[in-house]
């Protein structure tokens, strides 16, 4: 079996939320050096610009913005019209990735706004862009080359973190279970649909909390490092292969073991 054509995702057409910075940002530059079309939309034009451009003069794949407020239906219902139009025959991958956290320094100082904005981009626009992407994906889904839905959970949604983001966590838990229960619905259609629980990397949502506690979260980590861009990018590009085929519902963490922990770990002894 050739591993090449195994793990290609050469000519896919992939969407990915968030695509212009932190994970997303790694997950896109993967696909994009691997040869894939991909669209990525958040609400920051500028940013998806540059970086559209950045990643297509790379290649050899190409990178395409489309700027989209993903809190707002509206713009969501935009962005599906938009892609049918540049993508008739459909696309291959929808990657959502966009999400946003609230932390305040105690319980009784979190806000109900939060609740609100957490839920609705981290949760329920997970359902929405799922579902507004679904004759996009059909198009191009079958039962040997599915199509796919990658949902970027997090650990936080599988443990309990000791920073107060209770609508963070609760939002994660909740993509963790929307997988599976998309997965159970969308499988018979040749849509496979998996999340990934990524640990600590760096991104603009962990930037704070690394500069903080850089040495006691990497000491807390079995492998002894935060996540690399490459680390992301491969999971991703396992599952919308053809190697990832056959896996369904499934939340995958990609943390170094941070979940499995159980004590604080002295690299540097070993």
């Amino acid at each position: 079996m050739d591993s090449q054509a195994l793990f290609s995702v050469k000519d896919k057409v992939v969407v990915v939320t968030g695509g212009g910075s932190g994970i997303g940002l790694m997950v896109t530059t993967g696909f994009v050096k691997n040869g894939a079309k991909v669209y990525i939309t958040s609400r920051k034009a500028k940013v998806l610009e540059k970086v559209a451009e950045e990643l297509t003069q790379m290649g050899p794949g190409k990178c395409i913005p489309v700027a989209c407020d993903l809190q707002s239906l509206e713009q969501v219902e935009q962005l599906s019209k938009s892609l049918a139009e540049q993508e008739p025959q459909g696309i291959d991958v929808l990657i959502n990735n966009s999400g946003a956290n609230w932390g305040e320094n105690t319980l009784e100082a979190f806000p109900d706004k939060a609740w609100t904005k957490v839920m609705t981009l981290n949760t329920q626009r997970v359902f929405t862009l799922t579902q507004k992407l679904l004759p996009l994906l059909k198009k191009r889904a079958t039962l040997e080359s599915p199509a796919n839905v990658i949902n970027v959970g997090s650990i936080d949604g599988i443990r309990v973190t000791n920073l107060i983001t209770p609508a963070y966590s609760a939002s994660k838990a909740a993509v963790h279970h929307l997988t599976k229960v998309l997965a159970a619905h969308l499988g018979p259609h040749n849509i496979t649909v998996n999340a990934i629980a990524p640990g600590p990397f760096e991104s603009h949502m962990m930037a704070k909390t690394l500069s903080e506690s850089y040495n006691s979260i990497v000491s807390s980590i079995p492998l002894g490092r935060i996540g690399k861009p490459g680390d992301m990018a491969g999971v991703c590009i396992f599952l919308a292969s053809s190697a990832g085929s056959y896996v369904n519902g499934t939340v995958i963490p990609v943390d170094g073991g941070t979940v499995v922990a159980n004590r604080t770990y002295n690299h540097a002894s070993l």
